[in-house]
């Protein structure tokens, strides 16, 4: 999955929970950015990548999710 569907998908389970969400990608550092999801938050590096396996689910645990969520 690349960073943009990650983005996509966080955002579509925040409208269905009715959780706030937030992208900012000019919060990070070069082509990072802040993605925030009620009141947890993680770092989405350069959105048009492939995402790493370990890095993916680094960021599910940050933001409290898990993948069946995002499905």
């Amino acid at each position: 999955m690349r960073g943009n569907e990650f983005i996509r998908r966080v955002q579509k389970y925040a409208k269905r929970k009715g959780i706030s969400f937030s992208w900012r990608a000019d919060r990070g550092k070069g082509s990072h950015g802040i993605l925030t999801l009620g009141d947890t938050r993680t770092v989405v590096r350069n959105p048009k990548d492939e995402l790493k396996s370990g890095t993916y689910h680094a960021m599910l645990k940050q933001l409290r999710i898990t993948e069946r969520d995002l499905s």
